[in-house]
Order: structure tokens, then sequence, then C-alpha cells
């Protein structure tokens, strides 16, 4: 997998799927740009930080990009649980704001420099939960659906450009974002029973997915949605 000389961002690239890929990056000698609400200490000196909201004024995006993108990775998401009858119409905003609207509008302020790559790869980040119900995940799965719904739009209007587009869609992963679900050795194991292949995901399941979909290995790929969720998403096995 060769990404020597790539200029790939990656929003939301301070913790979880995110930082992991950001590691994978520079692994593989790409030139890492990285938007994010806060700025680890230990982020490396050699990636380019913009501090910034996706839900926020992002006027900054456009001046701090390089000329040519050949990447772009959405890495911003939530996770809101509830019943059906305790969300509001806030949580649902709020979802849709920071995982559909939020990417919509970074790509957008993305495009010139994605045209400019000749070649050029969008990865978002929806769920499992988008194409198997689940309970309590009605405002996430709404959201998630429309991240799918915009991707395979994208590709299609962008593939005469060779701007690829394409969704990854994982379960349950031990993130900080999903701390309060893998509290305890209890909610571990019992997380882990739900999937078929018996344990729930970890960054690097999902981070390595995503850097060969920035790759050029992946370049007749687009316009598709790979559940990477250890089974959960196709397979009944009990």
């Amino acid at each position: 997998m060769n990404l020597n000389g790539k200029n790939i961002l990656v929003v939301g690239g301070s913790s979880g799927i995110g930082l992991s890929l950001v590691k994978i990056l520079l692994e593989h000698s790409a030139s890492v740009y990285v938007i994010s609400r806060t700025k680890p200490a230990d982020l490396p000196e050699s990636i380019s930080h913009l501090q910034a909201d996706v839900t926020g004024d992002l006027e900054a995006v456009s001046g701090f990009l390089p000329d040519q993108l050949h990447g772009l990775v959405y890495s911003v998401g939530s996770i809101n649980l509830k019943p059906f009858n305790r969300l509001t119409s806030d949580d649902f905003l709020n979802d849709y704001h920071i995982n559909v609207l939020g990417a919509a509008r970074i790509i957008q302020h993305a495009m010139k420099p994605l045209k400019n790559a000749a070649g050029a790869s969008v990865v978002l980040i929806s769920s499992v939960a988008a194409n198997t119900g689940l309970p309590y995940h009605a405002s996430i799965s709404a959201a998630k659906g429309a991240v799918q719904g915009l991707a395979i739009s994208l590709a299609a209007e962008l593939a005469g450009q060779k701007i690829r587009v394409n969704v990854v869609a994982p379960s349950l992963t031990d993130t900080p974002m999903a701390q309060n679900l893998l509290s305890s050795p209890e909610k571990r194991d019992a997380s882990a029973k739900r999937h078929p292949l018996a344990k729930y995901g970890q960054p690097e399941d999902i981070s390595k997915s995503i850097a060969f979909l920035l790759s050029d290995d992946s370049s007749w790929v687009t316009g598709q949605i790979i559940g990477i969720d250890g089974g959960l998403g196709k397979l009944k096995t009990a």
C-alpha cells in the first residue's frame, strides 16, 4: 500500500479511529492534515492541524488545505442511544448536523484541491445500525443512513472527475466515544458476544480498511458501503 507523497485530510483525527488512521498514514509516508476541535499534545509535529468545530465556522478550511488533496476522511460522529419516545427534535438535528451536514460542508470546502489531485478518494463513516435494526438507535441510524445516501450520490456525481467516494460502516469499536458502552468487564463481554466473531472492534480494524480505500490499491472501488462489523450486519449465528 503506497501512500507516499499523498496529501490526506482526516477530520476528527485527534482520537479514536481518526487518530489510529493518522498513525497509519504517517507510517506510509503520507502528508497528513488534521481538523479537530482540540489538538492533542502528542500529535506529531509533521502534521498540519486546524482547530475547528464541524458544526461551526469552517471558512478557514479552504486556506488550510494544500493545492492538491488526494484523500479526505470524515471521522466525526456521535453515539446517541435513547428509547425513541425520549428522543427530541434537537437530538435528531444534532446528530444530523454532526454526521451529515458536517461532512457535506467539509467536502464542499475541499472540492478544488480534490479535483486538482486527479484521482482523489473520499471516505465517510457510517454505522452497522444504518443497515441493521438495533433498538435505541433511531436518531443515529437516521443520520448515518443519510451519510450513506450522501456518499452514493456524490460517488455518482464525482465519478467523471475521478473522485471516488466510499463508506465504511463499523459496529461497536473501542474508542473514547464508546467508553460508556465498554466501561466494565460485563459490558465488554456482552458486547463481544453480540457479534458473530465474538469480539467488538478495535480502531485499527477500521482505520486499516480506510487506508486501503485511500490508496491506489482501491482505484476501482467507489460508491460502496463496506461493513466492518464482526459479521453483525449480515450474519445470524444463533
